[in-house]
């Protein structure tokens, strides 16, 4: 990747839950890599999408509750490999998953994901990824169609085929995640994966025994009724991208929508629930 690239270098206090805050604001505009620091986060943005007035939508920037500061530097190239390999950290799911990348050592767990992460995956995305490795370990999902929605790097829809899960649908908005998690699914020999570009609007007609959805707050009440319309009789929803101060607003819309609540994972304030949708 040899594209010029502005590079900011955010302090923020307090880092959590700041961090992400800003992590999902800046990822609606058109940055396209975070890397987890210290003090905050390093955002990168190709030059040609950038402007000088790209922040001042950033709504936590202007949120007295955070002390945000940051520093600004062009970058003709990024070698990005060295920088996941300074900043990526596998994923150990109670010794029996465990998601790495190709430069890490291999495990002789039971189920082993190999994914090349050229876009960090922040602090909260590694607590829920976590928890829906927990969910899905859990469950038998053998022969089950399953939906994993707003997959990014496909790792949950690539450990339900492990699982056997089949057939799999992977959907993500951002072409990135499109992209890696085509690549994702190949690199880990999956046959039963298919990726699309895309929102819930390609959920119409559709229907699986199992939704695994780890978004955020908003776009899953957003997006709620229409899970529930495209979830198969004694199917399954998995839940997550949410704190636990999240729950109420989510428990009430899935179920006043008929869903039966199971079960719920806390980590780190971050949440995970578990939803059947019964006949």
């Amino acid at each position: 990747m040899s594209n010029t690239y502005i590079g900011y270098h955010f302090n923020v206090e307090p880092k959590e839950p700041g961090t992400e805050i800003l992590i999902a604001e800046l990822g609606e505009l058109a940055f396209e890599s975070f890397i987890e620091t210290e003090e905050g986060v390093s955002a990168y943005i190709q030059k040609e999408f950038w402007n000088e007035n790209i922040l001042e939508d950033i709504y936590i920037l202007e949120n007295p509750e955070f002390k945000i500061s940051y520093t600004i530097e062009d970058i003709e190239q990024v070698n990005w490999n060295e920088e996941w390999e300074k900043n990526f950290n596998p994923i150990d799911v109670d010794g029996i998953c465990y998601v790495r990348a190709p430069f890490h050592e291999a495990s002789n767990v039971k189920y082993e994901i190999v994914i090349e992460p050229k876009m960090s995956f922040g602090t909260g995305h590694h607590e829920t990824t976590h928890m829906m490795i927990q969910h899905i370990l859990d469950t038998d999902v053998v022969g089950k169609k399953t939906l994993d929605m707003g997959c990014g790097t496909a790792i949950l829809a690539i450990l339900a085929e492990m699982k056997g899960a089949e057939p799999i649908d992977a959907i993500d908005i951002d072409n990135w995640c499109y992209l890696n998690s085509i690549e994702n699914a190949e690199r880990n020999s999956c046959k039963q994966i298919s990726v699309y570009e895309g929102d819930a609007e390609l959920l119409k007609d559709k229907n699986y025994d199992v939704i695994i959805a780890n978004i955020n707050r908003n776009i899953l009440l957003n997006d709620m009724q229409t899970y529930v319309d495209c979830l198969n009789e004694n199917g399954i929803l998995f839940l997550s991208g949410f704190y636990t101060e999240d729950f109420d607003a989510i428990n009430e819309s899935c179920v006043s929508k008929g869903l039966i609540f199971e079960k719920e994972i806390v980590r780190n304030n971050w949440m995970s629930l578990k939803y059947t949708k019964n006949s």
